[in-house]
């Protein structure tokens, strides 16, 4: 046990003081070994590329280009007028638009950074000239930029799947309902704000909704492609990847033609520079995740959990509101790497499900994307709409009630998540 909390106080400490987490995980590692193993310095890198030596990360970097290729190439401004169409009649219609496109972008690029960046500044305006105020446009797109991390092929589930050696296309469906679920909560709180606030609608026009289903076709595909693929067999998550690059890359050059050959090289630059980042945290928890194990840390977890409570609903609330408030001050995938190792095998111990728990993980690391004080999509949505860090915050209050209240409901019925998995036949239930 000294072992582990040697190495987590050097982590925070170094992290608090500013060092990149991936240094300080690495910094911390390395001393801890050094310390307190015989363990020769010579195996650390070995230790560290065995983290990155893996095909499922693959798909990292290729979601990541997709998602540059979505933003750039016209695939952005599609889904929203298609969006547009079909739901932004309805009271609330924008809002519910800005539900849905998210939606949509996030079941092709995985990202909710992306998201924000390519779209959030399309939705505050048309939300903003119907009448609502600036604080509810802006919150609404930052709380729904989470549902990239939950829809298929959210990057962090790919992330969560790979450390805890668990199958990466059933934890992929795995989010799908709940992602959805979470989406229509966002559109009945929209339409209650609509409803309160009389606020505009647009007229339903049909020649509208078949010309920007005729145009947004193309892109409204990838999605339906991607997961007709993983479940279907036809490719694995990371072939998955690798289609999502080629056929957004025929979109944006041959169909839409707002992207050239010559402007790629910028965006596999971008993309090698994100990918970068996350594959040296990647290398560098390695060496973590081998401490963890050697000191017996996630055995001891397992036995705190069971002798506070066995049952799984109440391990696993406390692992969420744990999980949040980590979320809060350290980055999403760095916490994946790190914390799925020791939390998952006391989880498993007390009766939560693998897929369930893995989950529930990833929205709760993901509410740290949009929280203070290194919420990613906080700083962009802010950036994008031109407001203080404060009055975004203030307004977005109400719309993480609801997220929060989401997720509660996801970790007291497991079958939201576990049911249409095993209706299709996907997932018999935990190791």
């Amino acid at each position: 046990m000294s072992m582990s909390l040697f190495l987590l106080l050097g982590f925070f400490v170094l992290s608090l003081l500013g060092v990149p987490l991936a240094v300080s995980l690495g910094i911390s590692g390395v001393a801890t070994l050094a310390l307190f193993t015989p363990m020769p310095m010579s195996l650390v890198p070995q230790t560290m590329f065995s983290g990155m030596n893996s095909f499922l990360l693959v798909a990292v970097p290729l979601f990541i280009l997709v998602g540059l290729l979505m933003e750039h190439g016209g695939t952005a401004a599609r889904i929203f007028r298609f969006a547009n169409a079909v739901v932004g009649w309805l009271p609330g219609g924008l809002g519910h638009v800005n539900v849905v496109t998210s939606v949509i972008f996030g079941g092709i690029s995985g990202s909710s950074v992306a998201d924000i960046a390519s779209l959030g500044r399309v939705e505050i305006s048309a939300m903003v000239q119907h009448g609502y105020s600036r604080g509810y446009a802006v919150a609404l797109t930052l709380t729904t930029s989470v549902l990239a991390t939950i829809i298929p092929p959210s990057i962090l589930m790919i992330i969560a799947g790979s450390v805890a050696g668990e199958s990466i296309g059933v934890l992929l469906i795995a989010g799908l309902v709940p992602g959805v679920f979470v989406a229509l909560l966002f559109m009945g709180y929209n339409h209650l704000y609509a409803r309160r606030t009389e606020l505009e609608t647009v007229r339903f026009t049909g020649r509208e909704l078949l010309a920007s289903a005729v145009e947004g076709l193309p892109a409204l595909m990838t999605p339906v492609i991607l997961l007709y693929g993983i479940v279907g067999g036809l490719f694995t998550p990371t072939e998955a990847a690798g289609v999502a690059v080629l056929y957004t890359l025929f979109l944006s050059i041959y169909v839409f033609r707002e992207l050239r050959w010559r402007d790629i090289p910028r965006y596999l630059f971008a993309t090698a520079k994100l990918s970068g980042t996350i594959l040296f945290i990647a290398a560098t928890a390695k060496i973590a995740a081998w401490v963890f194990t050697f000191d017996g840390l996630p055995a001891q977890v397992a036995s705190v959990l069971a002798t506070v409570t066995e049952d799984p609903r109440i391990a696993l609330l406390l692992i969420f509101a744990f999980l949040v408030i980590v979320g809060m001050f350290m980055d999403a995938i760095a916490a994946l790497f790190v914390l799925i190792p020791i939390l998952l095998p006391g989880a498993e111990q007390v009766g939560v499900d693998p897929i369930h728990f893995l989950v529930v993980t990833v929205i709760a690391l993901g509410l740290g994307l949009i929280t203070p004080p290194v919420g990613v999509c906080l700083f962009t949505a802010a950036q994008v709409a031109n407001m203080r860090i404060e009055s975004v915050i203030r307004a977005s209050l109400p719309l993480m009630g609801v997220l929060g209240f989401a997720v509660l409901l996801l970790v007291l019925f497991p079958a939201i998540t576990l049911y249409p998995l095993e209706l299709l036949d996907l997932y018999g239930g935990g190791r």
